[in-house]
């Protein structure tokens, strides 16, 4: 079942956030530009635009915006001065993901979707892969065309209407040494058709040369030349490994 502690509010919260002010006599914004520039304010980016799935989405869904982190610092340290973070309760990244994306949801009139909502799960896998903007990479893992194998997401927002995201070239494509089927000390990460090696991960990260892995994040996730331009403080990946590794 659904986290009581993350799951969408059932009514709209007030949204706070991303109100510019409007030049007299200025067209007004669309709602895509307001709704990009909100996301932005909370150091968050649209990874990719899926059409809407009648199983989660409201009957009026023009598109499903599978939402993530920026690149670089700015989002971790603007999750840390959040409210979640600093309460003391579990689940500080998923319970603001909830109030921001919920409160988005709310003030573009669509519905907030996240990765804890279930059963039945919200496929974020398969809609990630029709976005055309997302890939499964050589070593299995998904992979975006500006966060590389960094990628992630906070949520999804179901909205009636389109940001209008271009599709995009697959970086995996002209990237001819595949870093990514190398990198991992145990070769955890062989492809689709073997699959992710679940126990030979946690086994390495339970062991003294694990240590990297946990302090800066996946090798595999790491070497992506894509990656690079949307890495990650350390201090961020080495958060998010203590929780995928409890």
């Amino acid at each position: 079942m659904t986290n009581p502690r993350t799951r969408a509010p059932s009514s709209c919260p007030k949204y706070s956030g991303g109100s510019a002010q409007r030049a007299r006599g200025a067209t007004p914004p669309s709602p895509a530009d307001t709704l990009r520039a909100a996301l932005a304010e909370n150091h968050l980016v649209p990874l990719g635009e899926a059409p809407p799935d009648p199983a989660f989405c409201p009957e009026d869904s023009t598109a499903l915006v599978l939402i993530g982190p920026q690149g670089g610092p700015g989002w971790w340290r603007h999750v840390q001065t959040q409210p979640e973070w600093r309460d003391g309760q579990p689940d500080p990244v998923d319970r603001w993901s909830v109030r921001v994306l919920g409160g988005l949801a709310c003030r573009y009139r669509g519905r907030a979707l996240f990765p804890s909502d279930g059963p039945p799960w919200p496929p974020f896998l398969r809609w990630a892969l029709t976005t055309g903007r997302i890939w499964q990479s050589p070593a299995g893992l998904l992979v975006h065309a500006q966060a590389g194998l960094w990628v992630s997401f906070r949520g999804a927002v179901a909205l009636p209407f389109a940001l209008g995201l271009p599709p995009e070239p697959c970086p995996c494509n002209t990237c001819d040494d595949k870093p990514c089927l190398t990198a991992c000390p145990v070769g955890a990460l062989k492809g689709p058709a073997e699959g992710y090696n679940l126990s030979a991960c946690r086994s390495w990260l339970d062991s003294p040369g694990g240590g990297d892995c946990m302090a800066r994040g996946c090798a595999a996730r790491r070497a992506c030349p894509a990656s690079q331009s949307h890495a990650r403080l350390p201090e961020q990946s080495a958060w998010h490994m203590r929780q995928f590794h409890r």
